[in-house]
């Protein structure tokens, strides 16, 4: 790795299982801090399921598991912050595994730096994106467009990260309080734009937008095992 440079290898992985990615998420953190690979930018998406950060307030699940296993949604424990929130086909997950040493020690930099992206990703399909005073995310005047939440360990390594609704199926936010606000719209890229948008589109967006916002360059492929 270049000590004089920041690079990111960015990865798109296609659909993963939640509980896989948390394995993965974990065993890159690990090399990370080791300095084994640089820093990660993970892009998927999950199968339908609903995760609890640490923060979450279970009065703000709405489906009972009858009607979880019907609609085959799966409920997981989630290491990052924040409440409840809902993950599935059509949602762009974003999980950066960055070492934060030595000018980024800034929680609340590295999250308005996320909200960053995304603006600026949604910009590029004409979409007028914001931040909402007090809240973590982004904001469409149709309604909450993308969710962040993050994980930062010892050594200032982060994990997980953000969803951003791309043509996800918004009717499985009926099944919780999206990050606990209650009477808060949601919205996608597709529901905004009224034309269907394909998840590679919002992927090529995200990657370009991450390299501007956080000043890398690409990094080296990763070795498995």
């Amino acid at each position: 790795m270049d000590p004089a440079g920041r690079r990111l290898q960015t990865r798109r992985l296609g659909r993963v299982p939640y509980a896989d990615a948390q394995r993965l998420q974990e065993d890159l953190v690990r090399r990370r801090r080791a300095g084994e690979v640089d820093d990660q930018l993970l892009l998927l998406e999950h199968p339908h399921v609903i995760t609890l950060g640490t923060g979450a307030d279970r009065t703000h699940l709405l489906a009972a598991e009858e009607e979880r296993r019907v609609r085959g949604v799966e409920l997981h424990e989630s290491g990052r912050g924040g409440d409840i929130t809902y993950h599935g086909p059509g949602q762009l997950v974003g999980y950066p595994i960055l070492d934060l040493k030595p000018d980024r020690k800034d929680l609340h930099r590295y999250l308005r730096d996320l909200e960053e992206v995304l603006i600026l990703t949604l910009e590029e399909f004409g979409i007028v994106a914001r931040r909402s005073s007090g809240f973590t995310g982004v904001w469409t005047d149709e309604g909450k467009i993308a969710a962040i939440g993050v994980r930062v360990s010892s050594g200032w390594i982060t994990s997980h990260g953000f969803a951003l609704n791309v043509s996800t199926d918004l009717d499985y936010f009926g099944m919780i309080v999206p990050c606990g606000l209650d009477n808060r719209a949601v919205a996608s890229i597709e529901s905004v734009l009224g034309r269907p948008v394909e998840l590679a589109e919002a992927m090529a967006g995200v990657e370009r937008q991450m390299r501007a916002v956080f000043g890398v360059v690409e990094g080296a492929p990763v070795r498995e095992g």
